[in-house]
Order: structure tokens, then C-alpha cells, then sequence
């Protein structure tokens, strides 16, 4: 039995384990017990009996019955920053015949915040992860800088507030990870980290921002990014290059009054729009928006796909002027309209979209705006995989089918300025770029 990491003192979520008797006669178990005993990390207890040393005699098990063994564990503080292996089992004596089942664990030193409020320019370390309940909040015009390699695991409604400026720069090699603090699983096939609304998001607030994520992997909150200024004497700047921002329960990127530039990044699967932007200049380069939310009906998101299209561009109600420009980008999901302006003239909005993949029916006329655009066609195989199979055990993959109608449409020019794609793949080696955050090679891997 596997409990993945355990955070010290937390304590795990309890496992159990059913034992059964195939005889047609009753077992006798003469003991059942830990390794470990009463100094093992591991606590078990037999059909609800609790006993301090983990130790029972005399377990009887009826023919063809069966019984639960329940197991939980908690790991005192290592003073060390990297994990370390947890090792026990359980031990069966039945008729002078010794059997075991081995329990495993990762126990990891953690810094705890709890409503942590920052009140001066911060640098978080990737040396331990942070585990953060409540908010953490920057305050105004302070500078949060996070390390390449830092993990933050957010409780359930836990979220990072910034009225200041938040700097996320992680590399290829050591991302920046944010997640909910659920290292089980809800089933078997499904661990908590697929399961969306586990934690609540990223906040940028503050009218003059600055803000910077790079090789961010966040995944499975309320709500990802929440970018919003109602000043209209201001342009907050946020930037997300190489990023992943994915399974949150309403919206990927909400952009409100503020500029904004992504670039290498995958947004998707969200309960709503997975990219909402109002007011502001917006630049998408080499980025995939895909929303394919709870597609197979699988019963493990608290809600299903709202109807709404992964990207949605509102021009009404904002208090700067708009521009969106995308190039070389893939917008899909799994309705058929996932583009959609909301504007008074949408046909004459202030757009640019070139050398893209969007799944939409193909307007007629093409207004001007869209140049060298591939539309929506219901035979189009877009991506690797845009569903979670439960039994075979495969996960959403928003990397390029080998047959993807965004393959080899991308424009060389904008390439040139972003010459490998968020795994660091050539888009540059055959000579015709894909559309997207990712550069088909001829192997599907993992984002």
C-alpha cells in the first residue's frame, strides 16, 4: 500500500485494506500487527477496534467472509528538505505461517502558512514546499519572487492574494508548481490532483503590477489566474510564458483592464471560459486554449462544462481600450463554437488573428481580422488525447495528433522569435512550425 507524500505532522487520509478468507472453514488469526509496533509512523486499526501498540490476537474470520484493516500514518519532523521513504507492513500469523503486506510513504518537511500576510519584498526558496491554508497575501507594492523549483499546496479555499507584484521564474528543468495539498486519491484511478475546485487560485490586484510566470504548473482550483485593475488611470503588465494552467472549476485567465502577454502556455479545461479577457491589450503567441471540462462524464468534478467557449473576448463594459492579438495559436474544445467576441460591432473588433486553429464554423464573409486561419471541422483529430479514460487509465494530453489540422500552419516569422515550444522542442527544424504551445516530434509524451 502506497500513500504517496505525507506531510509531516498532517497526517495521512486513511487507507484500507479487505482480507479475505476463501476457506470453507472459519480462520483463526492468531495476530495481526505492525512491524513497527506502538514506534511505527503507521497506525492501524482491525474492523474499528483501535489499539495503541498496533497489535491484535486472536482475529477470527468467518468462511468466505472478509474484514477491514484501516491505516493512516503520520510522520514527525525529518529536518531535511527532501523527501524521505517511510517503510513498515502489516504482519499476518496464521497457523505458524507468516505474511505481510508492505506499507510505503513519502514523508516531506514542509514551511506552514497560515493566513500569511507578506508586508516586504519576499523570496520563497524551493528548499521545502509551502503548505498554505487561508490566504497568502502580498501587500501593496511588495514583490513575492518564487524560486525555480518552489511547490506551493494549497488547503481547500486557500489562494494566493497579490496587491503587490508576484514574480514566478521557473526553468524547464524546475518548474514552479501550485496545487491543492490532497496527495490521495478520490478512487482508485483518480487522485485528488485531477479532481478540479481543490484550492482557490492566483489573484493579481494591484493597479500597477508587474507580474511575470514562467514554467508555472497550476492546476485543479476554483480558479486559475485572476488577473483585474479598476483604475483606468493604469495598465497592471502581467506576462506567462511555458506555462500550464489547467482543471479549474470556472476560469482558466480572467483579464480585466490590464495587458497582458502569454506565449508557450496551455490553458484548459475549466467549468467556464477558460480564457476571459475585457479591456486591455492582449497578446497570445504559440499558446494552446483547449476546453474539453469533464467531456466523458467520468463523476469527478462537482460540476460539468457550462457551455461556455474557451475563449471568450468581451468588449462590452470595460474601462480601457482593447486590442487581442493571437498568432500560431490552437483554440478547441469540445462544443462547436469555442471562439466567440462579444462586442457592438464584433465583425470590426480590434483583432488580429493569424496563422491559428480555431474551432469555429467558418464565417462568411472571413472578416478581415482572421488571416491564414484552419476553422473547425467535425472529422478533426486536434489532439493526442481530449478525454480521461477511468479504465485505461488515460489523462487529457493536449499535445498534437499526428494528423491535428494545427500541424505546420504556424507563420515562420513568429516562430523565429519563440524557436522551441514549452518542452523545449525545435519548431524551427522542419521548417514549418505547428500552431500551439507544443511542436509535434512524432511522440505524444506528456505536457
Amino acid at each position: 500500500m502506497f500513500f504517496d507524500t505525507i506531510f509531516t505532522t498532517i497526517g495521512s487520509s486513511t487507507a484500507k485494506i479487505k482480507v479475505y478468507n476463501l476457506n470453507e472453514k472459519n480462520l483463526q488469526i492468531s495476530a495481526i500487527g505492525l512491524g513497527g509496533g506502538a514506534e511505527s509512523p503507521y497506525s492501524i486499526n482491525v474492523q474499528g477496534v483501535l489499539n495503541p501498540n498496533n497489535q491484535f490476537t486472536n482475529v477470527e474470520l468467518r468462511a468466505k467472509d472478509s474484514l477491514y484493516i484501516f491505516v493512516e500514518v503520520k510522520v514527525d519532523p525529518l529536518n531535511v528538505n527532501s523527501p524521505v521513504f517511510i517503510e513498515d507492513s502489516i504482519v499476518f500469523l496464521t497457523n505458524g505461517n507468516q505474511q505481510a503486506v508492505k506499507l510505503l510513504a513519502y514523508g516531506q518537511d514542509m514551511v506552514v502558512f497560515k493566513n500569511k500576510k507578506i508586508l516586504n519584498d519576499t523570496i520563497l526558496s524551493a528548499e521545502k514546499p509551502y503548505l498554505i491554508y487561508g490566504d497568502l497575501e502580498v501587500d501593496t507594492a511588495k514583490t513575492l519572487t518564487l524560486e525555480p523549483g518552489s511547490k506551493l499546496y494549497f488547503h481547500a479555499g486557500a489562494s494566493l492574494v497579490v496587491y503587490g507584484n508576484l514574480i514566478a521564474e521557473g526553468t524547464i528543468i524546475a518548474p514552479i508548481l501550485m496545487r491543492g495539498d490532497r496527495t490521495d486519491k478520490l478512487f482508485e484511478e483518480v487522485p485528488y490532483n485531477y479532481v478540479s475546485n481543490q484550492w482557490g487560485g492566483i489573484l493579481l490586484l494591484y493597479k500597477e503590477g508587474n507580474h511575470k510566470l514562467n514554467y508555472v504548473r497550476m492546476n485543479s482550483g476554483y480558479v486559475g489566474v485572476y488577473f483585474s485593475n479598476s483604475d483606468r488611470r493604469f495598465r497592471p503588465r502581467l506576462e506567462i510564458n511555458n506555462s500550464r494552467i489547467h482543471n479549474f472549476l470556472k476560469y482558466g485567465l480572467v483579464v480585466q483592464n490590464g495587458d497582458v502577454l502569454v506565449t508557450n502556455t496551455e490553458i484548459s479545461n475549466t467549468g467556464a471560459y477558460s480564457v476571459f479577457l475585457n479591456g486591455g491589450k492582449h497578446t497570445f503567441i504559440h499558446s494552446t486554449i483547449a476546453n474539453y471540462f469533464n467531456s466523458t462524464n467520468i463523476l469527478m468534478q462537482p460540476s460539468g462544462k457550462e457551455g461556455n467557449a474557451a475563449l471568450m473576448i468581451m468588449e462590452l463594459n470595460k474601462i480601457l481600450p482593447m486590442e487581442s492579438i493571437f498568432q500560431n495559436c490552437v483554440i478547441s474544445g469540445s462544443s462547436n463554437e469555442e471562439f466567440q467576441i462579444l462586442s457592438r460591432f464584433a465583425d470590426r473588433y480590434n483583432g488580429v488573428f493569424t496563422n491559428s486553429y480555431i474551432r469555429k464554423t467558418e464565417p462568411e464573409p472571413i472578416p478581415p481580422m482572421f488571416t491564414d486561419i484552419k476553422w473547425y471541422n467535425l472529422k478533426d483529430t486536434v489532439f493526442v488525447n481530449s478525454y480521461f479514460d477511468r479504465e485505461k487509465l488515460e489523462y487529457y494530453n493536449f499535445m498534437l495528433d499526428s494528423l491535428s489540422p494545427a500541424r505546420d500552419i504556424g507563420d515562420y516569422n513568429v516562430a523565429l522569435q519563440y524557436p522551441t515550444d514549452m518542452n523545449g522542442n525545435s519548431r524551427l527544424e522542419d521548417g514549418k512550425p505547428d500552431a500551439g504551445a507544443y511542436e509535434w516530434i512524432g511522440k505524444t509524451g506528456t505536457p
